[in-house]
């Protein structure tokens, strides 16, 4: 992939109430790169999160999408962008109960409306790279923490989107399942060009990784 920047945040504002969370945010984000957003609890890494994957709109300020300022996109447009250009993992899995781990993977594309067989090939060839081949038919309640987190890194790549976005993948996990999940993060960004954004607390991964955005007191430090 080429490298370059895919997204730009350009002076992001976010309030809750009386509280002003995000008090100017401008950073970008380039292709094929891992960046960490790190901060102390409060300091709005979840809510800048939000903004950047279009779950949440900003009170002010742009987010461009390679070139494109996502401000113009109707509530339609901005869905289907999200499905398709954004993956996301999040602290926990959010699988649903009910389905099996290749059911779960599918789940994106379906709403993308791409063919059944298209769709589970693609489903099958993401669990046998992140090493599932023999879990797919497992529902997630017979899958351990660190499987249920590799299958929904296999959803979040689904559609093949431009960024994956994700909330403390490992923050629920154990020593060694958070290593073996750090280190997928890195094969995919090495073997893919994968570009991630990713929220967490272990300054090892942050410091390992391409760029640190650091919030304090609602702006980038």
């Amino acid at each position: 992939m080429n490298s370059g920047s895919l997204i730009k945040a350009e002076n992001i504002t976010k309030s809750f109430g009386n509280v002003q969370v995000l008090k100017g945010i401008n950073l970008e984000v380039e292709k094929g790169k891992i960046h960490s957003v790190v901060g102390a609890s409060g300091a709005g890494k979840t809510t800048l999160l939000q903004i950047l994957g279009t779950l949440s709109k900003p009170d002010s300020g742009n987010i461009i999408y390679d070139g494109r300022n996502i401000n113009d996109f109707s509530d339609a447009e901005l869905s289907q962008f999200r499905n398709r250009q954004i993956g996301f993992v999040f602290q926990f899995h959010h699988l649903l109960p009910e389905f099996t781990a290749l059911e779960n993977v599918c789940i994106p594309a379906f709403i993308a409306r791409k063919p059944k067989a298209d769709t589970e090939k693609r489903a099958l060839e993401l669990l046998g790279y992140l090493g599932l081949t023999g879990r797919k038919n497992h529902k997630p309640s017979e899958l351990s923490g660190g499987e249920r987190q590799r299958v929904a890194v296999a959803r979040a790549l689904m559609n093949s989107p431009a960024v994956v976005m994700a909330d403390e993948p490992s923050g629920n996990l154990d020593s060694e399942n958070r290593h073996e999940l750090h280190e997928l993060l890195f094969r995919l960004r090495d073997d893919f060009g994968q570009t991630f954004i990713i929220v967490t607390h272990d300054d090892n991964f942050a410091e390992r990784s391409d760029q640190i955005f650091h919030i304090k007191d609602g702006v980038i430090v």
